[in-house]
């Protein structure tokens, strides 16, 4: 019973600092206890246990005895030199201000620094609060909680505390089990720091978002591969296989023309400055190009070549391949794939790309279709020309006739008045007048002279007299004539202004005419400019070698397109789920 309140009292003092940090009154030590230190030290619980409780005489008061002094020494002597000033100092327990502990806080200790000096303490029975307060107290006491001593000295105290309890073990437990009951040493429980436990807990948070993030990242990893294995890898595949293995060899046939324009010597204008250039000529070569690619086209050279006939053959692969009962819309798509025409502006040259199963067939097929681009120039002018020659041919023949009428209308009235020309007529009346006037003038100058003499010849005057008055009459008919006509018929004057219309009018249909028949001249000079032709600089010959499938190229192709759309995709889905998480 002894034994056990002596452990206990001990046992009491260990677990509180005060008791142990408590002064010990000088007393004699016994001479059976002088020991040495470290031997004190190692027989420290057979020493505890051996010591005797006696009453000192102050009731309960933790006053020490005899007994306690020894064990303190021992403790001292186990703890080092170094301890001695702490255990017999009062202040190590004071309380700590906050500016020590600010002070130690920007010393930057580590955390293993904070944790060896919580132990210390602890080793020393030092009542520390924090980690801080640790450094603080052993500082107090006057050690160094970071000195490489202090801490192999530690660790051989550690050591001796451990071979201590299992002697103390050894004694409780005999051989045969009747050894002395001893109750074993209760060490304290060591309680990490919060500091330590905080960040601890903060270490094993960051490990297990890296291992979740690693995680999903390989998740992400492999469910990207499965994606782009399926939606782009496993297409191009298949595109490949097919391009290398299943598409039909192709021969494409290349041919070159050009449409060029007459260029007459007397072009002029706008027209001589485009001439012989591209631009002369664009119009007819994208119409031309444009009937290339029509369904006339292709009718005509199935009709000529028999070009669905050709496509519809067994060899050919599937997709290739037109059926049987392939519609006309069906064979145009193929048309379309296989007759390529392309019309470059800055040179005005067509090119033509024809593509069959066969070569041979391929060089026929593009001379069919270069020969159906020379009808379609030729057409195409001929209108133009017939359009320009129509209204100027129309003009002339407009002018012949109403010539020919007008002619005809003067022969009428030479017909009529008998009169071949009205103008010859009236100089032949006016000839006979001034003839009659003559002779005239003459008779009367005779008579005259006849009647002058005192005894003229009446004879010779009578006569003379009557071919005066004959002349005169004459003379007076005459002139009737020009001015009056005869038997209601129409005088000379008259007659002869209405043959001068006539023949006003027969010169102006002429000179129409003549216009006219110059206006034809200039349309047909027109029209001949107007000339277009196809001229070959590319012949179309039969390739010795399969132009296509482009294998490799068009799996480049198949790649890229795939991994196009699933970017799109990807990315609209993400879109989308941003959208609808937000």
């Amino acid at each position: 019973m002894t034994i056990k309140l002596r452990v206990k009292r001990y046992n009491l003092r260990r677990a509180d600092p005060a008791v142990t940090a408590a002064p010990l009154p000088p007393r004699p030590r016994p001479a059976a206890q002088a020991v040495s230190m470290p031997a004190a030290g190692a027989l420290r619980p057979a020493a505890r246990a051996a010591a005797p409780v006696t009453d000192d005489g102050f009731g309960s008061d933790p006053f020490p005895t005899a007994s306690e002094q020894v064990v303190a020494m021992m403790d001292a002597g186990a703890a080092g030199p170094e301890a001695a000033p702490a255990r017999r100092s009062g202040s190590a327990t004071a309380p700590a201000s906050p500016g020590e502990l600010d002070q130690i806080r920007k010393e930057g200790l580590t955390g293993r620094q904070l944790r060896m000096a919580r132990r210390m303490a602890q080793k020393y029975g030092l009542p520390a609060t924090s980690d801080f307060d640790a450094v603080r107290l052993l500082r107090a006491a006057g050690l160094d909680p970071f000195q490489k001593s202090t801490i192999m000295e530690m660790i051989s105290a550690d050591a001796e505390d451990a071979a201590g309890e299992a002697q103390s073990r050894a004694l409780t437990v005999g051989p045969r089990g009747d050894g002395v009951q001893l109750p074993q040493t209760v060490r304290p429980i060591k309680v990490p720091s919060t500091e330590v436990r905080a960040e601890e807990s903060h270490l094993s948070e960051i490990q297990r978002i890296q291992r979740d993030l690693a995680k999903r990242r390989r998740r992400k990893s492999a469910l990207l591969m499965a994606r782009l294995f399926f939606f782009v890898g496993l297409p191009t595949l298949l595109a490949g296989w097919y391009y290398y293995m299943v598409a039909t060899p192709l021969y494409a046939t290349k041919a070159e023309f050009v449409i060029q324009q007459a260029d007459p010597a007397g072009a002029q204008g706008m027209g001589g400055l485009l001439s012989g250039t591209q631009f002369a000529t664009s119009q007819d070569s994208i119409a031309v190009q444009g009937y290339l690619q029509s369904r006339d086209a292709m009718v005509r050279l199935d009709e000529d070549k028999n070009f669905i006939a050709h496509f519809s053959q067994e060899f050919i692969d599937p997709i290739q391949r037109l059926r049987g009962d392939a519609t006309r819309e069906s064979a145009y798509k193929v048309f379309q794939r296989n007759v390529k025409i392309a019309y470059d502006p800055t040179e005005g040259i067509i090119k033509m790309e024809v593509i069959a199963a066969d070569p041979q067939v391929s060089a026929d097929f593009s001379q069919a279709l270069i020969g159906y681009a020379e009808e379609q120039v030729d057409h195409l002018t001929q209108r133009l020309r017939a359009d320009q020659m129509q209204g100027a041919r129309e003009s002339y023949e407009l002018a012949e006739a109403a010539m020919l009428t007008a002619q005809r209308k003067v022969v009428d009235l030479q017909e009529q008045f008998k009169i071949l020309s009205s103008e010859v007529e009236v100089s032949l009346i006016t000839t006979q007048i001034g003839q009659l006037e003559t002779q005239l003038s003459q008779d009367r100058l005779s008579l005259a002279q006849m009647e002058s003499n005192t005894a003229p010849n009446a004879a010779r005057m009578e006569p003379l007299r009557r071919r005066i008055g004959t002349l005169e009459a004459e003379i007076a008919t005459l002139r009737s004539r020009l001015t009056q006509g005869v038997e209601g018929g129409k005088s000379l004057a008259q007659v002869q202004s209405e043959l001068l219309v006539a023949q006003a009018d027969v010169q102006t249909r002429q000179l129409l005419l003549s216009q006219s028949l110059q206006s034809m001249e200039t349309a047909r000079t027109d029209a001949n400019r107007q000339v277009r032709y196809l001229s070959v600089s590319v012949s179309p010959l039969p390739p010795d070698e399969a132009t296509y499938p482009r294998a490799f190229e068009n799996t480049m192709v198949a790649l890229l397109v795939f991994a196009g759309i699933y970017l799109m995709i990807s990315m609209t889905a993400a879109i989308l789920r941003e959208q609808v998480s937000a």
